[in-house]
């Protein structure tokens, strides 16, 4: 078996579908669905603060990850015994979220090898896209409550967003010049 480095991976992919599997009992009303659902966010901020704790090399996008995901389970805990003030959990697990995305989110998910190498340059690419994301989202609702800006929005949002698919596919064609194989394969 292969190991990818990341510790305890199965005990959090065991919570992440416990916890999935509790939102669908609350949606069919099972009786006990507060219990496995508390027992799920709990399981989850420990398990993830324990991988924390072992990670041996901690950069900035790794502190963000561990504040991210207690926000976000303490949310989900006080939630479940109905604590009446989670703004503030709710704010900082959007704040964060944004954040990650911001530094990680893009190239996370289409960097094979998953490695944070990113640079300013990038993280500023990778926030203009979450900005060009939020944007056509806003502009799509707008739109359907015939909201004013509306199309002006959603222009700004498919702009940012064609302008960072293009960097990408320029980028790209950029690396294959400096290849210097000529375009043959090397066996």
């Amino acid at each position: 078996m292969e190991n990818s480095g990341k510790e305890l991976k199965i005990p959090l992919r065991v919570a992440l579908v416990a916890l999935l599997c509790g939102f669908i009992m609350r949606i069919m009303e099972i009786p006990y669905t507060a219990g496995v659902i508390f027992v799920s966010f709990l399981s989850i901020g420990l398990l993830y603060s324990v991988r924390f704790a072992k990670k041996p090399v901690k950069r900035p996008v790794t502190y963000v990850k561990m504040i991210l995901v207690l926000f976000w389970t303490t949310n989900g805990l006080l939630r479940i015994l109905d604590f009446p003030y989670t703004l503030i959990f709710q704010l900082g697990t959007a704040f964060t979220f944004i954040l990650w995305f911001a530094m990680e989110g893009t190239a996370y998910f289409m960097d094979e090898d998953r490695k944070e190498k990113n640079t300013f340059i990038e993280i500023g690419w990778n926030f203009a896209m979450v900005l060009g994301v939020l944007s056509i989202i806003g502009g799509g609702l707008m739109h359907l409550m015939e909201w004013y800006y509306a199309t002006t929005l959603l222009t700004v949002g498919l702009t940012i967003v064609t302008a960072y698919i293009l960097k990408d596919i320029f980028k790209t064609s950029k690396e294959e010049q400096k290849d210097g194989n000529g375009g043959e394969l090397q066996l």
